[in-house]
């Protein structure tokens, strides 16, 4: 599965940027989360910043470990999480467009395992479905956030 959706925030590059990476107060102001356990934070820069996240997710509580594997200051970070089988990763990427800031969410899962893979071919329009309302929503609430506090 691969997904990507984008929003234009009213704001700077500088302020987008602050926003997403502030992983210890995110629960706040993004709605889709309940909870943040910061696990591991690096000497210098983003890379191998590890932490818990807990959502709900198709009516349950699902908690997540998470950490960033890649990162270009300023521009876009990628994250990776692994769970039975699967490989999830996120990229999110800022860019400047005149006045506004892009913020576009790549996401993508893939399996090792062949259960999971014939249970996402299954269940495949129901999850993408799902996942686009939650990437959405998480986008509208950053936006919020930045626009109304200029972070």
């Amino acid at each position: 599965m691969q997904l990507c959706v984008s929003t234009n925030i009213n704001s700077s590059p500088d302020n987008v940027w602050r926003a997403i990476t502030d992983f210890e107060h995110c629960e706040n102001w993004i709605g889709g989360i309940l909870n943040v356990t910061i696990l591991e934070q690096p000497e210098d820069g983003l890379v191998g910043f590890k932490w818990q996240e807990t959502r709900k997710m198709f009516g349950k509580e699902a908690t997540e470990t998470m950490w960033i594997t890649d990162c270009v200051d300023g521009k876009s970070y990628t994250t990776r999480a692994e769970n039975c089988g699967a490989i999830y990763v996120s990229k999110l990427t800022v860019i400047p467009e005149g006045d506004t800031t892009k913020l576009t969410m790549d996401f993508s899962g893939t399996s090792e395992s062949w259960f999971v893979n014939l249970m996402s071919k299954v269940m495949g329009f129901f999850m993408t479905k799902s996942m686009i309302k939650m990437l959405e929503a998480d986008l509208a609430d950053i936006k919020a956030h930045v626009e109304t506090n200029n972070h």
